[in-house]
């Protein structure tokens, strides 16, 4: 039995990445970016608004005076500085009436102004406007009175620019994305904008999904006294789907070698790996090690330090891997999560992309055996995370209520309240 981290070491060790492919943008939801990503333009591309207003001159609203105010520094002392990004106080003279200022036109997003705006002047700008020559500031509109044809007055008690600078965001060339992201929507968003309308991607790696048991039936069959549905197999072809991988499914294969061969020989020809269920313990029935090692598989662990999901099979043929996973669905569906699903995502490229976060216990937990790394079903609440009703391996439906996996390092047999733990959201 080796440790998991050592079993990871493993596995990460024997990745063969798949190629690559361009697919169009709305398909890449979930795919791994195979090439960097690199703007074709400024971001914003002109200076434009940030609300609905009126574009004018600081000048006119504000004395040369005001446009000076004072930074601290770190040892107290302070500096004059002008800053045109702060907030600034409107000089009102004691209640005297603020300007009134001309407009010139209304500029709505998508429309290139045509007029300058000059001293005394403003045009009405809406949010997302191109911001008019001579401009360099834009009052919101509600602190504005239209004062006649034509004409309005500002009313705020304080000013800022109020403007989305040209390429603030990004410049053109600029490195938006980076090869090895895995894209989700808001990154389809940022390559929507900068033209990435058919990105470079990851093949989908190709997957043989193999239950093995005498005592399996399929979920559309009603068993027998001593016969369960099978239920690992369509787990695991919905979480290779999610990853996003191509699964294909070989069905249930009987626990003696004959047709467990013949099953492993077709999943294996038009896949690039296999995930196997069952039959990988040290029980007089499970024979799975054996027959991987009669069809030429290379085993490299066969037993991991971690509960569920001890007896793990990971082995290679040629350039093609297999994992073999235990028959309790918890086991499973767990390795799925914390081996298989990474090392998939590592075939097609992706970083890293273990997700563990530090949370607090929200109330304390022990157990009797600690000899093996445990992981164990939580819901996440805020910063406090607390352990479901888990009656072992063979409990899948306590991840019904679960969003987390609780993972206890070997040695620690409690957990206090408040505690900090690390958990793997689901």
């Amino acid at each position: 039995m080796i440790s998991f981290e050592d079993s990871i070491n493993i596995v990460f060790s024997h990745v063969n990445t798949v190629g690559s492919e361009r697919v169009p943008l709305l398909e890449s939801t979930g795919r791994v970016l195979a090439e960097d990503i690199f703007s074709d333009l400024d971001m914003p591309p002109f200076d434009k608004s940030a609300v609905d207003g009126y574009a004018c001159r600081m000048e006119d609203i504000l004395p040369a005076s005001l446009e000076t105010h004072r930074i601290e520094t770190h040892r107290g002392a302070s500096l004059l500085k002008t800053h045109p990004f702060k907030t600034h106080p409107l000089e009102t003279h004691r209640g005297a009436s603020l300007r009134e200022f001309m407009v010139l036109e209304t500029i709505p997003a998508g429309k290139i102004p045509k007029e300058t705006v000059g001293r005394g002047q403003c045009s009405k700008i809406m949010t997302g406007a191109m911001l008019p020559d001579g401009a360099d500031c834009v009052i919101m509109v509600e602190d504005t009175i239209v004062t006649g044809d034509q004409m309005i007055r500002f009313t705020p008690d304080n000013i800022s620019r109020n403007i989305c600078y040209r390429a603030e965001n990004i410049r053109n060339g600029d490195k938006v994305l980076e090869k090895g992201t895995i894209i989700n929507p808001a990154l389809v968003a940022v390559m929507a904008s900068v033209g990435a309308v058919n990105p470079l991607v990851s093949a989908l790696p190709r997957v043989g999904v193999v239950s093995t048991g005498d005592e399996l039936v399929e979920p559309w069959t009603s068993p027998g006294k001593s016969q369960i549905r099978n239920s690992n197999a369509s787990q695991l072809i919905t979480q290779l789907k999610l990853v996003p991988v191509i699964p294909s499914y070989f069905g249930i294969a009987s626990d003696q070698g004959p047709a467990l061969k013949t099953t492993l020989r077709k999943a294996f020809k038009d896949n690039d790996g296999v995930l196997l269920t069952g039959g990988v313990s040290m029980g007089d029935f499970d024979f799975v090690p054996e027959i991987l090692k009669e069809t030429e598989i290379e085993i490299l662990f066969r037993s991991v330090a971690i509960q569920p999901g001890r007896p793990t099979v990971f082995g290679l043929k040629g350039d093609k891997f297999v994992f073999g996973l235990p028959g309790n669905p918890v086991s499973s569906f767990v390795l799925f999560e914390v081996m298989v699903k990474p090392y998939l995502l590592k075939m097609m490229g992706a970083k890293s992309e273990t997700r563990i976060m530090t949370f607090h216990m929200g109330t304390g937990y022990s157990r009797r055996k600690s000899l093996r790394k445990n992981m164990i079903p939580v819901t996440i609440s805020g910063d406090l995370v607390f352990p479901v009703e888990y009656h072992g391996s063979a409990h899948i439906n306590a991840y019904t209520f679960a969003n987390g996996i609780l993972i206890i390092e070997p040695g620690i047999e409690k957990i206090r309240k408040g505690e900090k733990v690390h958990v793997r959201p689901l």
